[in-house]
């Protein structure tokens, strides 16, 4: 989300008194949303056990339709890589850095189940991250190709999760979708129903899986 960074305490978010949970809106795009987690790592007074990159985002049909909630299994960086006359080479192809980030298994179950158990339903799928929004047909034909499993589109979560790993901190993405990847409709953006199902996923997790053990 854009605007200036701001920290919550768990009991402005579910009347709990315990300071277990952060809230930080750092910007928009991997370089912004990297900055933001990474500086709130460094300067933080005590450890983090978890960093979440949660916002709202594009669904991939028909695996996501509007109103999807996308747990991530993969966080992965869908243009961080090179065009060649044979096709899209990921970075790893080019022999340096990495376009993917995997939550650890056991956590993504437990936030599956928890939402589930509380009749939330979610799809667990990779979460693709782009610098530029998809706008066309073409763009998302291609991305879905690339990325056959793929449940949404957002612009943070792998800025997010390169600033985590940096620390050492287990992350996950989680997105409502707002709107379907492909041609770019306004009228077809169904953004404070997205708001509304984050909003409503966060609660049963804050309640059983992002607290202090």
């Amino acid at each position: 989300m854009p605007g200036r960074a701001a920290a919550l305490p768990l009991s402005r978010l579910t009347g709990s008194a315990a300071p277990a949970v952060d809230v930080l809106a750092a910007g928009v795009g991997p370089a912004a949303a990297a900055v933001g987690a990474a500086t709130a790592l460094a300067t933080a007074p005590y450890p983090y056990g978890l960093v979440v990159s949660a916002g709202i985002g594009g669904g991939f049909a028909p695996h996501a339709p509007v109103g999807t909630l996308v747990l991530s299994d993969a966080i992965v960086a869908a243009d961080l890589g090179a065009d060649t006359p044979d096709g899209y080479l990921p970075v790893e192809q080019l022999g340096f850095g990495r376009s993917v980030h995997v939550p650890p298994p056991a956590l993504t179950t437990r936030l599956a189940a928890a939402l589930r158990t509380a009749g939330i339903p979610c799809l667990v799928a990779p979460v693709l991250t782009v610098s530029t929004v998809t706008g066309t047909a073409d763009r998302a034909a291609e991305l879905a190709a690339r990325h056959s499993r793929a449940g949404a589109e957002a612009m943070e979560g792998f800025g997010v999760a390169e600033a985590a790993a940096a620390h050492g901190v287990p992350v996950v993405e989680l997105r409502a979708v707002s709107n379907p990847v492909g041609p770019r409709d306004r009228a077809a953006w169904r953004i404070p129903e997205a708001l509304d199902a984050l909003r409503a996923a966060f609660e049963p997790l804050s309640t059983t899986v992002f607290v202090e053990d």
